[in-house]
């Protein structure tokens, strides 16, 4: 089984549900099969950019 890890930088990964976090990255809140998370975060991670860049290109 696998979950879906998020960063500050509202980056994306799969990650072992087994295994602790990664420092610095939070349970998204999706568990299941790599296929379901991949999935959940093909969804949800639209825009590849990190939200620092996302944030300076908005400002500007």
């Amino acid at each position: 089984m696998f979950k879906v890890v998020l960063n500050a930088e509202e980056q994306y990964s799969l990650w072992p549900q087994s295994k602790p976090n990664p420092p610095g990255w939070t349970d998204e809140g999706t568990v299941g099969t790599e296929e379901e998370c991949l999935a959940r975060i093909e969804l949800v991670w639209t825009d590849l950019r990190p939200l620092s860049v996302r944030t300076r290109m908005g400002a500007a």
